[in-house]
C-alpha cells in the first residue's frame, strides 16, 4: 500500500510540469456514487475488526480555469464486522484537491477525510480518477482511491463508480497555441509543422535568410553570396561542387557521394561494424564422415576468411548422448578434425587460422535423448568474427 502512495504522488509531481493549463469544458458538477471499500486487515475497534462493503454517497466538485479543481463528498459505507454490532455503517465526509492531466486523461485527488465506524479518525486520500463523458452534461466518474489513518496508520482502500451531472460549461472555442513554437499562433501558421527553432515569417513558414532559394531548415550554406547558383543543399555549386556542405578551398575529398556524412575536412564518416560468418554441420551416427564436401556453406565460410585474413576460428565438434562419454568425446574431436582439414585441402585456409577441438556430449542442443535430438547433436558448429568499417549515411 505504501508503493502504490508514493508512485501516485510521483506521478502527480511530475504531471504538474509535464502538461500546459488549459481551460476545462465544464466547471462544476453534482454526483452520486456506489462504492467498495476495504478497511485495513488491521484495523479494529473493541476487538471488532471488518471486512470490504459497499458504499453510496453524493459530491459536489469545481474546476478552475487550468487544471486544478476541488471536491466535497459525503458517503455511507455498509461494512461486515466480525460480531453482531447493531450498527455496522460507517460515515465519510471530506474534502480533495484535484488535478486533472491534459485533454483530461485522468485526475489526481488527494485530501483529508473523516470517516466515523466504531470510533471517529481522520484519513489522508490519494487517487487516480477519470470523467468518461456519456452526454453532453452527464459524466461516468471511475476512481480508485487510498487512505492513510492519521491515528494507527490503517491504511484502507475503495474503489468507486457514479453518475454526474456537469454544467458551467466555457464559451466559446477552445484557444489555440502554437503547436510548432514558431512564435505564430496556430490560428494564423499557414505551415504549422516548422522544425522547432527554425526562422519564420509572419505566417509561420521558414525562411530564405541568403536568398538562394533554398529555405533555412534545409540550408547547409545558410549564408551563400546573392546570386550564386546553388544546389538542393542551398551550398554553392561554384564553392561546393559535391555539395557537402564544405567548401572547395578547405575540401580534402572532392568528390564525396552525396549520401555520405561527412567530417569538417569534406571527407567521408566512416563507423566501426561486426560482422560474422557461422558454419554448422550434422554428422551422422557413430561417424566424423562430411557427407557433403561440396557444399555451399563450406565456400562461403572460407571466402569471409579470405575477405578478413586476420581472423582465425574454432572447429567445435560435438556428439549426441548415447554411448559412453568417452567415446563420444573422441567422436566429437574427430568431426572437428574432418571440417578443419577440408577447410585447409580444399578450401585453401592457412592451417594455423583454425583449430579444432571436441566437446562430446557436453553441450547439447536437445536433451531429450529423442532421434531427431541425436541428430541435431551430431555436429560442428564455427563462428569468425571481423570487424569493418562503413560509411555513416547523411540525415
Amino acid at each position: 500500500m505504501k508503493k502504490s502512495l508514493i508512485a501516485v504522488s510521483l506521478l502527480a509531481a511530475l504531471s504538474t510540469n509535464a502538461f500546459a493549463a488549459e481551460e476545462p469544458e465544464y466547471k462544476k458538477w453534482i454526483a452520486g456514487f456506489v462504492e467498495i471499500y476495504k478497511p485495513d486487515e488491521e484495523k479494529s475497534f473493541n476487538f471488532t475488526s471488518y471486512d470490504p462493503g459497499y458504499g453510496y454517497g453524493v459530491e459536489y466538485g469545481f474546476r478552475g480555469d487550468g487544471q486544478w479543481g476541488g471536491r466535497i463528498e459525503y458517503a455511507k459505507i455498509n461494512l461486515e464486522s466480525d460480531t453482531a454490532l447493531a450498527d455496522d455503517t460507517a460515515n465519510r465526509i471530506g474534502a480533495d484537491a484535484m488535478y486533472f492531466l491534459e485533454d483530461d486523461l485522468l485526475y489526481i485527488f488527494g485530501g483529508i477525510k473523516h470517516i466515523n465506524m466504531e470510533q471517529g479518525g481522520n484519513m489522508a486520500s490519494l487517487g487516480l480518477g477519470k470523467h468518461f463523458e456519456l452526454a453532453e452534461n452527464f459524466k461516468l466518474i471511475t476512481e480508485a482511491a487510498a487512505y492513510h489513518d492519521f491515528g494507527e496508520s490503517w491504511h484502507d482502500v475503495s474503489l468507486k463508480v457514479g453518475l454526474a451531472y456537469a454544467f458551467g460549461a466555457k464559451s466559446g472555442p477552445k484557444p489555440v497555441g502554437d503547436s510548432d513554437q514558431d512564435g505564430v499562433n496556430d490560428t494564423l501558421d499557414q505551415c504549422p509543422n516548422t522544425p522547432i527553432g527554425a526562422r519564420v515569417d509572419s505566417k509561420g513558414c521558414s525562411i530564405d535568410s541568403d536568398g538562394d532559394g533554398v529555405l533555412n531548415d534545409i540550408d547547409q550554406c545558410p549564408n551563400t553570396p546573392a546570386g550564386t547558383p546553388v544546389g538542393v543543399k542551398g551550398c554553392s555549386l561554384e564553392l561546393d561542387m559535391d555539395q557537402d556542405g564544405v567548401l572547395d578551398n578547405v575540401d580534402k575529398c572532392a568528390n564525396t557521394p552525396m549520401t555520405d556524412k561527412v567530417d569538417s575536412d569534406g571527407c567521408s564518416v566512416f563507423e566501426e561494424v561486426e560482422v560474422r560468418e557461422t558454419l554448422k554441420v550434422l554428422f551422422g551416427n557413430n561417424s566424423d564422415k562430411i557427407e557433403n564436401p561440396d557444399d555451399a556453406k563450406f565456400q562461403e565460410f572460407a571466402d569471409f576468411m579470405n575477405r578478413f585474413p586476420n581472423t582465425s576460428t574454432v572447429i567445435e565438434g560435438h556428439a549426441s548422448a548415447p554411448g559412453k562419454a568417452d567415446y563420444n568425446m573422441s567422436l566429437s574431436l574427430s568431426r572437428a578434425k574432418a571440417v578443419r582439414q577440408l577447410l585447409i585441402s580444399k578450401y585453401g585456409i592457412n592451417a594455423a587460422r583454425i583449430t579444432a577441438e571436441g566437446f562430446g556430449e557436453t553441450q547439447l542442443l536437445d536433451t531429450s535423448n529423442t532421434v531427431a535430438a541425436n541428430k541435431i547433436n551430431r555436429r560442428i558448429e564455427a563462428v569468425v568474427t571481423a570487424t569493418k568499417k562503413e560509411k555513416v549515411k547523411r540525415n
